[in-house]
C-alpha cells in the first residue's frame, strides 16, 4: 500500500511538472525581449574618444538618473584577467585617485562572480568584454542559488557587458605603457529610465503564492518594506502604482485535462503552477490564480474609493494571516482580511466574476494583454518583476546606504548567466 502510495505522488508530481512545461513553453514561445543599455562615452585617449553602448547587468546596483566618470582598469596578471578568483591584496587604484572601473574577459564563470571579485577588491563599476562579437546580450545570475551563492545578495557594483571592439580596444589601452594616459570613462545611467513627468507611473509584477522559496520571500520582503513611502507617495499624488499578476493559460487541446482543471479557472484561460508540483496534494494552482484576481479586484475597488494604497495593507496582511504554510491560504482568510480593512466585500466579489464560466474574466484577461511588452519594455515572463515608467527596472531589492532604492529584476532568454 505503501509503494502505491508513493507511485501515485510520484505519477501527480510528474503530471504537473509536465503539464507546467506545456503551458510555460505555449506563453514563453513568441515572447518579446528587451536587452536594457546605458552609454558609456570614453574621455581619453584622444584615440578612442566616442560614445558606446552597454547592457546593463541583472544584478548590482545601477545608479539610475546618475552618472560615474573613472579609469578603466584591466588585471595585470593573466590568470586573474577573467575575475573568476579573489584578487586577494591586489588592490586596483587609479594614478589620478578616479573611480575605478575594472575591465574583465567574459569566460570561466558565472557573470556575478566576477563582479563580485572585483567589487571586494573595492571597484566602482565592473564590465565585462564579450568574447564573441555578436548583439549585446544581459548577463544574469543563475535561477537556482545554491549556499555558496549567497554573495548574490550583496552585489552593489553596477556592471556591464560591453561588445568585443569595444572590449579589446579598451584592453589594450588599459594594458599599455603604465606612463600612457590613463583610459578615462564616463558611465551614463540618465537615459536608462525615463521621467516624462513629475508623477512616477510604476507596476509590481507579483503573485499571492507565499510557498515558492526565495523569490516569494523577495517579494514579501519588499512590500513589507517598501509599502510604508509607497502609500504616502500615492497619497501625495507622486506615485501611480498598479499591482500586476502573472496567468498562463491551458492550450485548447488539453482543457479537459485533469491537470487544466486544477490548475485553472474560467475553462482553461487562466491559469498558474501547482505550488508543491503535486496534483494530489496540497493547494492547486487555481487557488492561487483566485486569490491573485482577489488581490487585483482589492486595488480596483480600493482604487474606486480613491484609496489605492489599500493594497499594500491587504497583501502584507494576507501574508502574515493567511499563509500557505499554516494552512490558511483561503478564502475566508482573505475575507476577514478585507473587512479588518473595511473594503466592500461585494464590489470585490462582483469584480472577480464567476471562475466557472465558460467565458473570459476581464481582470485577467487586461493582465494578459499588459504582460505584453511595449515600447522599452518587453513582455513580462518571470516574478518578481518592476516597471517603472515602461522600464524594467534592474538591481537588488534591499535600499543601500547611498540612500539609492533598488528593485527585483526579470530574467530573459536574451540573457546568460556564465560564458
Amino acid at each position: 500500500m505503501a509503494m502505491a502510495l508513493h507511485g501515485h505522488a510520484k505519477r501527480g508530481r510528474l503530471a504537473a511538472a509536465l503539464w507546467l512545461v506545456v503551458v510555460a513553453t505555449a506563453s514563453v514561445a513568441s515572447a518579446r525581449f528587451v536587452v536594457e543599455k546605458n552609454s558609456i562615452k570614453v574621455l581619453s585617449p584622444h584615440s578612442l574618444r566616442g560614445r558606446h553602448e552597454a547592457a546593463i547587468a541583472n544584478y548590482g546596483v545601477p545608479d539610475y538618473g546618475g552618472m560615474l566618470t573613472g579609469v578603466v582598469l584591466y588585471p595585470a596578471d593573466a590568470k586573474q584577467a577573467n575575475g573568476c578568483k579573489p584578487f586577494g591584496a591586489t588592490a586596483f587604484k587609479s594614478r589620478s585617485g578616479r573611480p575605478v572601473v575594472l575591465l574583465v574577459d567574459r569566460g570561466g564563470c558565472y557573470f556575478a562572480l566576477k563582479t563580485w571579485n572585483a567589487q571586494q577588491a573595492g571597484v566602482a563599476a565592473v564590465l565585462v568584454a564579450d568574447s564573441v562579437d555578436e548583439p549585446l546580450l544581459t548577463m544574469d545570475t543563475p535561477e537556482e542559488e545554491t549556499p555558496d551563492m549567497a554573495f548574490l545578495a550583496n552585489i552593489t557594483a553596477p556592471s556591464a557587458l560591453v561588445s568585443k571592439p569595444f572590449g579589446d580596444a579598451l584592453r589594450a589601452a588599459a594594458s599599455g605603457d603604465s606612463s600612457a594616459a590613463e583610459v578615462v570613462v564616463r558611465l551614463d545611467w540618465r537615459e536608462s529610465m525615463p521621467n516624462p513627468d513629475a508623477r512616477v507611473e510604476y507596476e509590481f509584477w507579483t503573485n499571492s503564492n507565499d510557498e515558492c522559496g526565495p523569490r516569494c520571500d523577495e517579494q514579501a520582503a519588499f512590500v513589507a518594506a517598501f509599502r510604508g513611502h509607497a502609500q504616502l507617495l500615492e497619497k501625495a499624488g507622486d506615485a501611480l502604482f498598479t499591482p500586476h499578476y502573472i496567468t498562463w493559460f491551458c492550450p485548447d487541446e488539453y482543457r479537459g485535462t485533469r491537470q487544466c482543471a486544477s490548475q485553472c479557472i474560467n475553462r482553461g484561460r487562466y491559469c498558474a503552477p501547482d505550488p508543491e508540483g503535486d496534483l494530489g496534494a496540497g493547494y492547486q494552482g487555481r487557488d492561487v490564480v483566485l486569490e491573485n484576481l482577489r488581490q487585483l479586484c482589492v486595488h480596483r475597488v480600493a482604487n474606486a474609493r480613491n484609496a489605492s494604497w489599500a493594497w499594500w495593507d491587504f497583501v502584507a496582511d494576507y501574508r502574515v494571516r493567511c499563509s500557505m504554510r499554516e494552512k490558511k491560504y483561503s478564502r475566508g482568510c482573505a475575507e476577514e482580511v478585507v473587512a479588518s480593512l473595511g473594503l466592500p466585500a461585494e464590489l470585490i466579489d462582483k469584480c472577480m466574476g464567476d471562475p466557472d464560466a465558460d467565458a473570459d474574466n476581464d481582470v485577467l484577461r487586461t493582465e494578459q494583454i499588459v504582460q505584453v511588452g511595449q515600447g522599452n519594455r518587453g513582455d513580462v515572463t518571470i516574478l518578481p518583476t518592476l516597471v517603472i515608467n515602461n522600464v524594467q527596472y534592474r538591481g537588488s531589492w534591499r535600499a543601500r546606504p547611498s540612500s539609492r532604492r533598488s528593485a527585483p529584476v526579470s530574467r530573459r532568454p536574451r540573457s546568460r548567466v556564465s560564458a
